[in-house]
């Protein structure tokens, strides 16, 4: 069983349909909503966390491509300017997954894209605003 992490975009003409449901009952996945911003009658994004197995995940994201939904990696959605980073830690203190830590050794920022949840605590802290994340 492999994780997936995506960002659905959902255009104003599908957001109240029960997309999400197919993904439990035609295509047999877990998943957990990370985040959401989803409103009637207008453009929703979610992020999920997705578990099966490659097949299934790949069919499922077929499904939701041609239902109309948008789907990206949600990983290409998080940056963090690595010139820019000062690597204060002040990111660190605010990460309540720990995705965002502090090398011990080369006291650089490292960034763990599987713990992320892109709850976008750190967005606010950065005093250098290195960390970009587009939804």
């Amino acid at each position: 069983m492999i994780k997936k992490k995506l960002v659905l975009s959902f255009p104003e003409k599908v957001v109240t349909k029960p997309i999400t449901y197919a993904l439990v009952k035609e295509f047999d996945l877990v998943f957990n909503i990370l985040r959401a911003e989803i409103t009637p009658d207008m453009e929703g994004k979610m992020l999920i966390e997705l578990r099966g197995n490659d097949q299934q995940i790949r069919e499922a994201t077929d499904y939701l491509e041609e239902a109309g939904v948008a789907v990206q990696e949600a990983a290409k959605d998080i940056m963090i300017d690595k010139d820019g980073c000062v690597d204060c830690g002040v990111c660190t203190s605010i990460c309540i997954t720990q995705a965002l830590t502090l090398d011990k050794k080369t006291k650089k920022l490292k960034f763990n894209k599987d713990k992320c949840i892109l709850c976008e605590l750190c967005l606010d802290c950065c005093p250098v605003t290195a960390i970009k994340v587009n939804i």
